[in-house]
């Protein structure tokens, strides 16, 4: 039996795992943590409409339903010459048939970055975050601020959709307490036109939510430092905050980067459209795939990383793999599946948002979307422990 190890237990390692389990790999997967967390509807958490269990999958239900090998452990060091991996325990995994790297990415090192809080980031800050907001409820007043960031070498870091859903939910909770109109909500970002990626119908959209909600804006500021009650922007103004989030953009896996792997400017590991880690070296082993965040991802300055393309980017390498192994060439690439495509939460509606290379829409749910989402949430849960059937492609 072919072996196959998996770096990394997100949406892009799970879905490897499970699909080279279907084909008969023998699997061992690598995860830092030993639950899965379904991070786009873990905007419910702060806002108390989910629990934090509710949003996580145990990654020991998962090995058994699926039948991989689970290690839960950190990577430390990569050796891709020797393609040799050293994990946080001083366990060396090496002799695999097949490597696939779907560590996500580190994040962007903001000044006073421990003043904030993520969304996007530790799943435990959903917690933290949720606190943090239910002390300002408790007090009855505040100003709160959310915000995102880009990464200059790299467009595709950007993941700017769950600080907008934090936002809108966070104004339907205090709506929905009666309280709305003693806070300032506030939304920042350095880029002049936040949320452009979507679509110039969707940009205006948003513009005029923002105005109906009375959500301020403080846009196209590059971020000097965060203090634990300001954000501090390069030309030295101040915006007073009593509790700010915001979503750092996507860096290089610091792993990676000091590894001797091929990298972009932004330390994202290169790959071709097959998702095989492209070396200048002939000599350098061919068995090396990059899938989701940690990839750099070639296309349009729209592009996006999402959960979806990275499991587009997993189903795809587990079917190469088997071809590679079977003496076949019909190989499937990620770059013609590269779109934008989620709903955006605003705690009572949603909004449908897509983008490819030849259109770009948003379609306001008012109601149902938000229901829609929680449904999404249901079935991936259960979907992913075979408990109901799959959808193909979902």
């Amino acid at each position: 039996m072919k072996t196959a190890l998996i770096i990394g237990g997100g949406f892009a390692g799970l879905e490897a795992a499970i699909f080279l389990r279907k084909s008969n790999y023998d699997v061992t997967l690598v995860s830092e943590r030993d639950y899965f967390f379904i991070y786009p509807t873990s905007i419910w958490i702060p806002t108390r409409e989910q629990k934090f269990d509710d949003i996580c999958i145990d990654l020991n239900k998962l090995k058994e339903v699926h039948g991989f090998n689970l290690i839960v452990d950190s990577l430390e060091v990569i050796d891709a010459k020797e393609n040799s991996y050293t994990l946080s325990s001083g366990t060396i995994l090496k002799d695999y048939d097949h490597v696939i790297l779907a560590m996500g990415a580190s994040k962007m090192k903001h000044n006073g970055i421990q003043n904030t809080l993520s969304i996007c980031g530790a799943p435990e800050q959903s917690l933290k975050i949720r606190d943090s907001i239910d002390a300002l409820i408790e007090k009855g007043s505040g100003k709160i601020c959310f915000g995102f960031g880009g990464n200059p070498k790299d467009s595709s870091a950007v993941r700017g959709g769950p600080a907008f859903e934090l936002l809108f939910n966070t104004h339907h909770l205090l709506n929905k307490k009666g309280i709305r109109d003693n806070f300032e909500l506030t939304f920042f970002a350095p880029m002049a036109e936040p949320g452009k990626r979507m679509g110039k119908q969707a940009l205006k959209m948003m513009a005029e939510f923002f105005k109906k909600l009375d959500i301020k804006q403080e846009f196209g500021k590059k971020i000097k430092t965060f203090e634990n009650d300001s954000i501090i922007f390069e030309d030295d103004s101040r915006l007073e905050s009593d509790f700010t989030m915001f979503i750092a953009a996507g860096d290089g896996h610091d792993v990676v980067k000091k590894s001797n792997l091929p990298t972009n400017e932004a330390g994202f590991i290169k790959i071709n459209d097959y998702c095989n880690v492209v070396f200048e070296d002939p000599n350098m082993p061919s068995n090396i795939y990059a899938i989701g965040d940690v990839a750099a991802l070639e296309g349009a300055d729209w592009r996006a990383k999402q959960g979806h393309v990275a499991e587009v980017m997993a189903r795809n390498v587990a079917f190469n793999i088997e071809q590679k192994d079977k003496g076949l060439w019909d190989f499937k690439g990620y770059q013609e599946h590269i779109n934008i495509l989620c709903v955006m939460d605003s705690g009572n509606g949603a909004s449908f948002i897509y983008r490819d290379s030849k259109r770009a829409l948003m379609i306001p749910l008012p109601f149902i979307g938000h229901w829609l989402k929680k449904g999404w949430g249901s079935y991936f849960k259960l979907s992913k422990l075979n408990k109901i059937p799959r959808i193909p492609g979902l």
